[in-house]
């Protein structure tokens, strides 16, 4: 952040100055920032066929741990993210 001297400037200095600040400021925020995007939520059979499996194997993995069930109204929903993070990468020899 540089300092500015405010003898001898007129208004419009000061605020062109105080513009470009912020616009600086604003620029830095904006590289960084990453709009937030939605939890998507998928039921039982879209993960069952996601992943290419049974139900009974969706809710064998649930009831293991492997997977994070969340409920309403008896509805059952998995998160996509972390039904992607899940998955493992194996590493070939």
């Amino acid at each position: 952040m540089s300092n500015i001297s405010i003898f001898q400037t007129t208004p419009d200095e000061l605020a062109e100055a105080i513009a470009k600040s912020v616009k600086t400021q604003l620029d830095e925020l904006k590289k960084g920032w990453q709009p937030k995007e939605p939890t998507e939520y998928l039921t039982r059979n879209e993960v069952a066929e996601m992943l290419s499996i049974d139900l009974s194997s969706v809710h064998n993995w649930t009831k293991k741990g492997i997977l994070t069930a969340y409920q309403i109204s008896g509805r059952v929903y998995y998160k996509r993210k972390q039904i992607e993070n899940a998955l493992i990468e194996l590493k070939q020899k």
